[in-house]
């Protein structure tokens, strides 16, 4: 059975969407607890901006991803498909580190390599889609800000 390429964008959006909220898990109850008694920069966003500013970015990621996956087969799609694996593994990650684990200095170092395979991700895609590889600017902007508010929390804890 050939999946078409409706039940690929839905799939898309689905499971980033699913994946990325299922990272909420290790976050929700450390909000109130443990993220609260940190002390963190003056930048620091409000609490409620995280869900919905994730939520969207994670809906660009799956329409991007889509963009890919409908492509022809190639050894480039697939590059292309390893880097977001990677970074999207690297993205649910940094939540049990930060959040569940407490490691933030090891969550820092983790959200620069994430940094990194989101670029890395970015310019495959272009190659394949440019509307995809933009889709995706909004996530490396917003990953480059909590990198800094990682890095930041970190040292003044």
């Amino acid at each position: 059975m050939q999946i078409t390429n409706t039940q690929k964008l839905i799939i898309s959006i689905i499971s980033t969407v699913g994946l990325g909220s299922l990272g909420g898990i290790f976050t929700i109850a450390e909000i109130p607890t443990w993220y609260a008694g940190l002390n963190k920069p003056s930048f620091n966003p409000p609490n409620w901006i995280f869900g919905p500013m994730w939520t969207t970015l994670y809906v660009l990621m799956g329409i991007s991803f889509y963009l890919i996956w409908k492509r022809p087969i190639s050894l480039e799609r697939s590059l292309a498909i390893r880097l977001f694996i990677i970074q999207f593994i690297l993205n649910f990650c940094w939540s049990i580190l930060f959040f569940s684990m407490h490691q933030i200095g090891w969550a820092f170092a983790e959200i620069i390599t994430m940094w990194v395979f989101i670029l890395l991700t970015i310019i495959q895609f272009r190659k394949l889609s440019p509307t995809a590889a933009a889709l995706l600017i909004p996530y490396l902007l917003w990953v480059s800000f909590a990198s800094i508010l990682n890095g930041s929390i970190w040292q003044l804890n």
